[in-house]
């Protein structure tokens, strides 16, 4: 439903203010039903990304929708990468450099870490995939699979999942040939499976490995910390702010009511009245909308009442289909300015990223940080990226463990600012006590 319109501003009629729709952003993460494997045929299923298999895509629709938000995950990724990843070759020999060197020139290892770290801030969890020689004696290619692309095969009964499933989960998937099967090594001991597989001569010679950040739940697939942007209200004000300035300045009608909907109260409209066309269901859409916007109207004059259908969550609270918010509409244009600072502080304060170090605050007045208080909010911010560099450095033990290359060791050094006194605008600095200045 990507091209469906379900956000839009809207004329009241006889009214000069306008009517913004928005789709509430909170159930993103929420599962109206119980998760079960989808089966492909009989030897082969995978356990769905949400209750319709599209969540990662509805949380990259979201993140692509507001600019703060991709700037963060862009700038949170970009750190993570540090200086880029390396094989610390110094206590390693002639002959174990020169294969290093060889295996850097035969596979895009720029490319791939800083794929990693991107899946690894959005989703929580990054693939990589090894592929063996055809003699099974050394690890030759690596690659990275997309983490929105990927599924998780169901569990056995020892717990262990073996197989990962790649495919364009975009659109309907309806054979196995549709889909890649990749056998996946065990999360908790990657190294002693692949010996175990190749020790009872697997002809395999294709392997995927998981780097997962661990979290508090244990679902199939990790729900980021983040989520808590998208189960409050902020997203959706920064969002209102937005439409509200651009109704103001093109139409001089201010947005005096706020119309949420829930996109299952679209689909149930789809559902029960038959629309699978897509014509068919934006004109359904845009049709709905008119006879909101004439209650609203009609509300003015007649005080009419809206019944909506909700239900009751265990905690005690109402989830609303629809749900209609008048909108103080006193503010003036420039006004709205704390307001979206305020908005765009919390974003950064969800995504850990300090506002000056990706572009200053927006609003009339600016803040600004000294370059010392800079410099040390950009080393905090690398250094806090060591427990994830661990997480992703275990595929590439393996590999050097597998090849043989004694005195290796991966490193990512990460980029320190320096002062004037140093004579230099900034240095490596590694965790195997090297520093290079740049």
């Amino acid at each position: 439903m990507d091209n469906l319109n379900f956000n839009s501003v809207e004329t009241l009629p006889n009214l000069s203010a306008r009517a913004a729709f928005q789709v509430n952003s909170s159930a993103v993460f929420k599962e109206d039903v119980d998760i079960v494997p989808v089966i492909i045929d009989d030897t082969l299923s995978y356990m769905p990304w949400g209750g319709d298999n599209n969540m990662p895509f509805d949380i990259l629709k979201l993140i692509e929708d507001d600019e703060t938000l991709s700037t963060c995950q862009m700038f949170n990724a970009e750190v993570c990468f540090g200086s880029g990843l390396r094989y610390d070759t110094c206590l390693a020999s002639a002959a174990v450099k020169s294969e290093v060197e060889d295996f850097f020139l035969d596979n895009d290892i720029a490319s791939y870490y800083l794929g990693v770290c991107q899946d690894f801030k959005h989703f929580g969890f990054a693939v990589s995939v090894i592929i063996l020689s055809r003699d099974g004696t050394k690890i030759v290619r690596l690659l990275r699979k997309e983490a929105c692309y990927c599924r998780f095969a169901p569990a056995g009964k020892d717990g262990r999942i073996t197989r990962l499933l790649y495919a364009n989960w975009r659109k309907c998937i309806a054979s196995r040939s549709d889909i890649e099967v990749i056998e996946l090594l065990d999360a908790a001991a990657p190294w002693r499976d692949l010996q175990d597989r190749l020790a009872k001569n697997t002809t395999c010679r294709k392997f995927a490995v998981v780097s997962r950040i661990p979290t508090p739940d244990s679902t199939y697939y990790p729900i980021p910390y983040y989520a808590s942007l998208f189960k409050g209200k902020w997203y959706n004000i920064k969002q209102l702010i937005g439409l509200a300035k651009e109704s103001k300045l093109r139409n001089s009608a201010p947005i005096k009511y706020q119309i949420e909907i829930s996109q299952k109260y679209w689909e149930s409209i789809f559902r029960s009245e038959g629309i699978t066309d897509r014509r068919k269901q934006q004109e359904r859409i845009v049709q709905e909308k008119q006879s909101i916007l004439d209650f609203l109207t009609g509300a003015e004059n007649s005080g009419k009442a809206w019944f909506s259908t909700f239900y009751v969550t265990p905690d005690g609270k109402e989830q609303h289909d629809v749900v209609i918010n008048k909108i103080d509409d006193s503010k003036e244009g420039g006004d709205w300015s704390t307001d979206i600072q305020e908005a765009v502080n919390m974003f950064c304060f969800t995504m850990r990223v300090h506002s000056n170090l990706v572009g200053s605050v927006p609003g009339k007045s600016q803040s600004n940080n000294s370059g010392s208080d800079k410099r040390e909010l950009y080393t905090i911010a690398q250094a806090l990226q060591k427990p994830y560099h661990d997480l992703l450095f275990t595929v590439h033990r393996i590999i050097i463990r597998f090849n043989g290359w004694k005195g290796v060791v991966p490193d990512c050094p990460f980029i320190q600012l320096t002062t004037l006194d140093e004579h230099a605008d900034a240095k490596q600095v590694t965790t195997n006590g090297e520093t290079d200045n740049e």
